[in-house]
């Protein structure tokens, strides 16, 4: 029997070496709403760059598998794979097969993707032409792969920000970044600086995909900044959890999507 002041648990699975995630979550997370992780080996971790992953392989990789059975014992309201990169590469597709052969493996818990969570999160906050601001080490095939992604929602990017680490990591390969520690050196001062200085007039709201790139801090500055609803990949994935399981509480600092109201009826 659940604790009574444990309204909500959300499982994630996360790549092995993403700090962020659980990080984040858990910054945002609500009283009574808990965050429990799984890891998998990270696609990249030999030193390739990623390019997609049928969810059929994604599903039968042993880490996964294991962790989306772990989750389903532990009588979670949610799990959410964290790996936007899958979504995009893959499709709704992707998304559709592996949710639902995954919600098996879980013993019948409910399964969703980043991907999923994002779609969801920009149609809540009526996002329809959000500026894409993608983390430091995606690359070309990626842009491609999330503008696609988006345009097949109906929710074609405007333009498309890739953020700027600084010039110390100029010469590490870009889908490297990651791995090298470039995770740790995201500042959301920064990203609020540059995503303000290549904010097209024609947008209509903020993306920020990439479950390792630390962004939560920067949403409530960009929408005082901007006057549009910012959506982050993390924030998204809390998102779904609270909308599955019918919690409306506010979480301070998550901005439109997450309770704060927008200035006009403020």
């Amino acid at each position: 029997m659940r604790r009574h002041s444990w309204v909500a648990q959300l499982g994630v699975l996360v790549i092995h070496n993403d700090p962020v995630v659980e990080a984040e979550l858990w910054a945002m997370a609500p009283a009574g709403v808990t965050v429990h992780a799984a890891r998998f080996e990270s696609p990249t971790s030999n030193g390739a760059e990623y390019t997609g992953t049928p969810w059929q392989e994604m599903l039968d990789a042993p880490d996964v598998r294991r962790g989306l059975h772990q989750l389903g014992r532990m009588d979670l309201s949610a799990i959410c794979l964290c790996f936007g990169s899958a979504s995009f590469f893959g499709g709704a597709g992707f998304d559709e097969g592996f949710t639902a052969a995954a919600r098996e493996v879980a013993g019948g818990t409910e399964v969703y993707t980043a991907g999923q969570a994002i779609l969801g999160a920009l149609a809540e906050t009526g996002v329809e032409r959000p500026l894409l601001v993608v983390p430091p080490w995606f690359t070309a095939p990626t842009f491609v792969a999330a503008r696609g992604y988006l345009e097949e929602a109906g929710r074609g990017a405007a333009d498309l920000v890739q953020y700027q680490l600084d010039d110390e990591w100029s010469e590490i390969r870009r889908h490297q970044l990651f791995d090298r520690g470039g995770r740790w050196e995201v500042r959301p001062d920064e990203v609020c600086r540059q995503v303000a200085r290549r904010f097209p007039a024609d947008a209509d709201g903020v993306l920020i995909p990439g479950s390792g790139f630390r962004s939560f801090e920067a949403v409530e500055p960009l929408e005082d900044a901007l006057g549009v609803p910012v959506v982050t990949s993390n924030q998204a994935c809390l998102w779904k959890l609270l909308d599955l399981t019918g919690l409306g509480a506010g979480v301070p600092g998550g901005g439109r999507l997450l309770g704060r109201r927008p200035a006009a009826a403020v």
